[in-house]
């Protein structure tokens, strides 16, 4: 009997470690169908007879990103959206342009670990541990540097160079999703209530009427 509660232990822990990131794929590919009618965890799959080597392909990641926006930064992802042959695969990438000065602003990414190789410029970069201890770890990064942020936390990159900086992340997900916390705080729709922030941020109301009245824009 013990054994058995032993193995059954270690069967609930094993499956609860299969299911904690995109799911495997059971066939050599599983290219998405966006025209489902039924919402689903991932997307269709498309009839394998229709399949071309375009389910596959995304081109223009080598183009720089517009930058001229007030964050003075761009991302550009390379997804499920853009790729449909990425669909169960559990990976995707984004190139992330940076002005000087520019900013990839606090964010998390609730489905993802991404892994950044700098390949233009410096970069200053970091990510807050969860509760209590909220530390925050910090790093510069030189050309041809890799940083890892992990799934869930909130992270940063800011360009601490005097020129133009890109750099390439890859994303343990498919999907791994962006939830920028300035724009998702302050431009809810609708607004959270202002007494609630007021009190989170323990700050007057008129700073956060101030806050939620700015244009919050997606990176």
């Amino acid at each position: 009997m013990t054994n058995m509660l032993y193995f059954m232990g270690f069967l609930a822990l094993s499956c609860s470690l299969a299911l904690a990131s995109d799911p495997s794929p059971l066939q050599d590919f599983c290219v998405a169908a966006p025209n489902g009618q039924v919402f689903v965890n991932g997307q269709f799959c498309k009839d394998p007879k229709h399949v071309t080597e375009n389910d596959f392909f995304f081109s223009g990641l080598n183009n720089p990103g517009n930058t001229a926006n007030p964050l003075g930064s761009k991302v550009t992802p390379v997804n499920v959206a853009q790729i449909p042959g990425l669909n169960t695969l559990g990976i995707s990438a984004a190139r992330i342009d940076f002005a000087p000065y520019g900013l990839n602003p606090p964010h998390i990414h609730p489905r993802g670990t991404e892994i950044l190789t700098v390949l233009e410029g410096t970069l200053f970069v970091g990510f807050i541990t969860s509760n209590t201890e909220n530390r925050l770890v910090t790093k510069v990064l030189q050309k041809g540097d890799v940083f890892v942020f992990p799934q869930g936390l909130i992270h940063f990159q800011r360009n601490a160079g005097y020129g133009n900086a890109v750099a390439i992340a890859a994303l343990s997900s498919q999907n791994p999703g962006v939830i920028t916390v300035a724009n998702s705080v302050f431009g809810s729709k609708p607004p959270i209530a202002d007494d609630v922030l007021a009190k989170a941020f323990q700050v007057d109301k008129s700073v956060v009427d101030h806050l939620q009245s700015q244009f919050w824009m997606d990176n």
